[in-house]
């Protein structure tokens, strides 16, 4: 496969870079599945993964709990036991086993989540004690209902960010290449980022400066343990998922990328202003490419990307990697469709956050 794609293709030529040493630019976004049952990753993720990794391909995970707290959807994998480190080895085997490299995106969804997901049910923890509103879940079918979160203490936050940092020990421990800090989607990390959410009075609120303290502490400490070379990071500052919002989005994200290049992580994982949440897309004033002007290493868009917009992003130096969610979960080979300008599979949006070990998940078919 490698050997035959097209390099007058911009997405299919070669990055090199780091530890990056791949083919083509198409990269596997991280997408929720819920298969992994009592947060445990399954045998039926081993093809799942393996059947979308190309040889020198990147592949990120589905968003995976750093910690017992950080859960807040049914079945979603963890990587903070023993238990669940075992589970992972065979599945990064058999990516590795197809010549790709394979990272684990490591997310706390903060109050997004229920008692019912918390140990010994208790409230979720976050930057505020503001609930979230209940919403129809991306299904379109099932209501989320959130527990009023409890605001972490400051004295708290230094164990979150150590369970980040124990859970990047084991992410390597589990084989893989490397770690992506999920700071997007309203998630833990972002509630503290955006000034709508965090109504906090001590030194992890109020300025640019402080908001951004949690995150880039979990930077620092991701660093250290494993080395900045094998740190990735996802940003939605434009984003509204989880009513995180923020007044100057623009500035946010130039902040983070500024701050992200003292640490030389390997990359950053930015998604689209157009992206306003998990459905809809919106037109948007705003762009990226400051931001990848600013930023001094790997730089991954996402969000809404199809082939030919993909093309341009690589051919006008926009970034040097797409990541691509939906048409890559209804085509296990969409860098082969991508390389013959194949028609592409519909995706089942219905069939995305089911359980089954297989309808949704693995049953797309490949081009004959």
């Amino acid at each position: 496969m490698a050997q035959q794609l097209d390099p007058s293709n911009p997405l299919l030529t070669p990055y090199k870079r780091g530890n990056f040493n791949l083919s083509h630019r198409v990269v596997l976004a991280p997408l929720t599945r819920q298969r992994s049952y009592n947060n445990v990753p399954q045998p039926h993720a081993i093809l799942y993964y393996s059947q979308r990794a190309p040889q020198g391909g990147f592949l990120i995970t589905e968003a995976t709990g750093a910690s017992d707290t950080a859960q807040g959807y049914p079945d979603t994998p963890g990587i903070w036991t023993k238990e669940q480190v075992e589970a992972w080895k065979p599945i990064v085997d058999a990516v590795h086993a197809k010549g790709a490299t394979f990272f684990c995106q490591i997310w706390h969804v903060g109050r997004a989540s229920s008692s019912v997901y918390q140990p010994n049910g208790q409230a979720p923890v976050s930057s505020t004690d503001k609930p979230l509103t209940p919403t129809i879940r991306a299904n379109g079918v099932d209501v989320a209902d959130f527990t009023q979160p409890r605001r972490l203490r400051t004295d708290e936050i230094p164990q979150i960010v150590n369970d980040f940092k124990l859970a990047a020990r084991n992410a390597i421990e589990a084989g893989f290449d490397g770690i992506e800090i999920h700071g997007a989607h309203g998630y833990l990390l972002e509630q503290f980022m955006k000034d709508k959410v965090n109504d906090r009075t001590d030194e992890y609120g109020g300025s640019l400066e402080n908001r951004c303290r949690f995150l880039l502490g979990i930077v620092e400490a991701v660093a250290n343990e494993i080395g900045a070379e094998r740190v990735g990071i996802r940003l939605s500052p434009f984003g509204e998922h989880g009513e995180c919002v923020d007044s100057n989005p623009k500035e946010l994200a130039l902040y983070m990328v500024n701050a992200l290049n003292k640490y030389s992580v390997l990359y950053c994982h930015m998604v689209e202003p157009r992206i306003k949440n998990n459905v809809e897309q919106v037109e948007s004033s705003h762009s990226l490419v400051p931001m990848r002007k600013a930023f001094k290493g790997t730089f991954i868009v996402s969000g809404g990307y199809i082939r030919q917009e993909g093309i341009n992003a690589i051919a006008e130096n926009r970034a040097d990697l797409i990541a691509y969610g939906r048409w890559f979960l209804a085509n296990p080979d969409l860098l082969k469709r991508f390389a013959l300008d194949a028609p592409l599979n519909k995706y089942n949006r219905e069939t995305f956050y089911t359980s089954d070990p297989v309808i949704g998940y693995t049953d797309y078919p490949f081009l004959e």
